[in-house]
């Protein structure tokens, strides 16, 4: 419980204090280059995307917590390693850096509501969470607070942020994944019991935002290297937080099983259209 409770939060707050160490406010304000791309992208990540989730989990039959986490999930901001498949397959990378400082903030307001209303549906009775402002305090702590302070490092201290941003960055993984790996452990049984169910919901949910995210931007014109950059943000979501929410704000071990499928599943389809949108983007 000790791994739960106090290192997994420190473990997230370090990945997301790297993430402010590379973050300007540039990246905030970079959005006016690309305001088509951008509102688009966000439109599907925060509308559309739950949407689609919500019709994956009445569609598999899912029920209670194993419905709320996925919906959790889905809430969450685009994962930090959306860039590196975004330049692996040539897409804008200063979009996807611009569209995770966006991401991050919204989603300290719309992921407490999107699983409030979640728990009500799913859960009923028996949600005893909702939409606590409590709870809403360790979100915007776990998820928001980190990234400034990051932020404020790299404005006030440049020259140091820049040489650290690397070894944050290693150290954050390594950390992370030992922490992850750890709590995960906890809740093994459920995660065999229910990989047969939830397998091919995960699956799903990434190639359909990975398709969503390129051709809802292609279908409104925008750039071919934009809309890899918002293929990559919108189809990779932010396991690790989803997690860390639903073991430490939720305390609840079955409902971190979902996104712990899905950050498991979710890179095949990734390296998968990273490889297609590189190869058709050569070609175009």
């Amino acid at each position: 419980m000790l791994v739960v409770q106090i290192f997994l939060p420190l473990a997230l707050a370090l990945v997301m204090f790297g993430l402010g160490l590379t973050l300007t406010t540039g990246d905030f304000t970079r959005v006016a280059r690309y305001p088509k791309a951008a509102v688009i992208a966000l439109v599907c990540q925060v509308v559309v995307l739950p949407a689609i989730c919500l019709g994956l989990v009445l569609a598999f039959g899912l029920k209670g917590v194993l419905a709320v986490g996925m919906m959790l999930l889905v809430a969450s901001p685009g994962g930090t390693s959306a860039n590196l498949f975004s330049h692996l397959a040539g897409g804008d990378v200063a979009l996807n850096i611009t569209l995770t400082a966006i991401n991050s903030v919204l989603a300290v307001f719309t992921l407490p509501v999107v699983v409030g209303l979640s728990m009500a549906h799913f859960m009923g009775d028996e949600a005893a969470v909702g939409l606590q402002p409590a709870k809403f305090v360790q979100v915007f702590a776990i998820v928001l607070v980190p990234v400034v302070i990051g932020m404020w490092v790299r404005r006030r201290f440049s020259a140091w942020a820049l040489t650290m941003q690397e070894p944050v960055r290693i150290a954050s993984v390594v950390v992370l994944v030992l922490v992850i790996i750890a709590a995960i452990t906890q809740a093994y049984r459920q995660l065999l019991d229910n990989i047969g169910t939830l397998g091919p919901v995960a699956l799903l949910l990434s190639v359909l935002s990975l398709a969503i995210g390129y051709y809802v931007p292609r279908a409104f014109k925008v750039s071919e290297k934009e809309s890899i950059a918002s293929a990559m943000e919108i189809g990779i979501h932010n396991a690790t937080i989803a997690i860390t929410l639903a073991l430490t704000v939720l305390n609840d071990e079955t409902m971190a099983v979902p996104p712990a499928v899905y950050g498991v599943l979710m890179y095949v389809p990734a390296a998968i259209a990273a490889r297609l949108l590189a190869r058709r983007k050569t070609a175009v």
